[in-house]
């Protein structure tokens, strides 16, 4: 009796220890499956976060410009005489040439026209362009800069077809859409067709600034439409045709090559810089922003290496941060040529998301003499008289603002029957 009943409590005992080693590992399992669950979740979030930039990423990588859908475009363009208005900005995802390409693809090119800055975008704002012939091809160049804005039919003769690709940045004092416009009229006038080949605006999602009036109209404002106006330059081309704004209400046979896997949303960074002033993202996306300071005694850093990137001059007060412009490429005899320019360096700010008035407001409280401080030329940027008034008179910069609010909302009515991409 006592071996059986000490057999049972060793019985009793090592079930006791089974129950309790049994409760001890189903909590550990379960604790453990916790964990693994919600590192599970925190991987899958990590993971889900990183396939969505990478996705970002590639869709990016995978645009198409307009130049790179040869394979929908050389057939429209076979048997046919070629004009080209492009520059160095006309380049296909391999970095070859469209001009170039175009040839070895047997397309029979007559002429290439070159806009603001020429053919290899080596020329200073505003600097006169003589015709020439391209070195590397042998091709004749026709400026369509100077006193030559719009092609002669001279010019066009035996052109079938004109290939238009040049890269915006979306600024209606950018003055390659003033060169659509005169082109699209002139392939209106003589019966040409005119193909254009888009490419993204790297300041495709901002619309803003004042509505440019009728009497103010240049070639560095030709058309009704805000300072950012948002559209591709095929969108923009669709819209000069859509409201009749070529001479006489004329219309262009016109066709918009667009890009594939765009929408305007995309961070798109430009593979060539536009122009020699513009030499990178922030310069581009500042632009805008500064470019009201060439109708003021203001530099915006041509003859530097931080062009709109940066702003000053002589007459603002002494700070931190000063340069000098001296002639560099792009700028043979910059604004304040060797003089010591205060101001403010913008090169490593966010990105900015509307038209900024603050640097301008700033430099025009600060600045010793105000009455010297606008000319001529910056009612012709802004497209209006009433914003260098508010200026003057201390109107804020939310008032400004406001006053803007009815003719955007306008115009992006106006717009939307023209937009292509999302």
């Amino acid at each position: 009796m006592l071996q059986r009943y000490f057999f049972l409590g060793q019985r009793d005992k090592v079930n006791l220890n089974y129950k309790v080693m049994k409760y001890l590992l189903s909590t550990c399992i379960i604790c453990l499956g916790y964990l693994t669950i919600s590192s599970s979740c925190g991987l899958n979030r990590h993971f889900e976060n990183s396939r969505r930039n990478t996705e970002k990423e590639v869709t990016i990588s995978l645009i198409k410009t307009g130049a790179d859908r040869y394979s929908f475009y050389l057939p429209l363009l076979k048997d046919k005489k070629v004009g080209v208005i492009t520059n160095q900005t006309g380049i296909l995802s391999n970095n070859v040439h469209l001009v170039d390409f175009l040839i070895e693809n047997k397309i029979s090119i007559q002429k290439i026209f070159a806009p603001e800055h020429g053919f290899r975008g080596t020329a200073d704002a505003g600097e006169h362009i003589i015709d020439g012939k391209d070195s590397k091809t042998g091709l004749p160049i026709i400026s369509l800069y100077g006193n030559n804005k719009k092609p002669k039919p001279e010019q066009l003769a035996g052109i079938d077809i004109i290939v238009f690709d040049l890269q915006d940045v979306g600024a209606r004092f950018y003055t390659y859409i003033s060169s659509l416009h005169y082109i699209m009229e002139a392939c209106a006038e003589n019966n040409i067709e005119l193909m254009i080949l888009d490419r993204p605006n790297p300041n495709g999602t901002i619309v803003d600034g004042p509505i440019l009036e009728k009497e103010f109209t240049s070639f560095v404002g030709m058309h009704p439409i805000p300072l950012l106006h948002g559209m591709t330059i095929g969108e923009y081309g669709r819209m000069i045709n859509g409201e009749k704004w070529l001479k006489n209400g004329i219309q262009c046979n016109l066709k918009v090559i667009h890009c594939i896997d765009y929408n305007r949303e995309m961070t798109y960074s430009l593979p060539v810089k536009p122009s020699p002033n513009l030499p990178n993202d922030q310069s581009i996306n500042l632009y805008a922003s500064l470019c009201l300071f060439e109708g003021t005694n203001v530099s915006v850093g041509r003859g530097t290496e931080m062009q709109f990137q940066i702003y000053g001059s002589p007459f603002l007060p002494k700070s931190d941060f000063s340069f000098t412009p001296i002639p560099n490429f792009g700028a043979k005899e910059p604004v304040y040529k060797n003089q010591l320019c205060f101001g403010e360096n913008l090169t490593s700010i966010p990105k900015v998301n509307q038209l900024e008035l603050k640097w301008l407001i700033k430099a025009y409280n600060s600045t010793s003499d105000k009455s010297k401080f606008f000319n001529d030329f910056f009612t012709k940027l802004a497209g209006t008289k009433k914003l260098q008034q508010q200026i003057i008179d201390g109107v804020s910069e939310i008032e400004i603002r406001k006053s803007w609010k009815k003719g955007l909302n306008d115009f992006k009515e106006m717009r939307k029957k023209y937009l292509i991409y999302n």
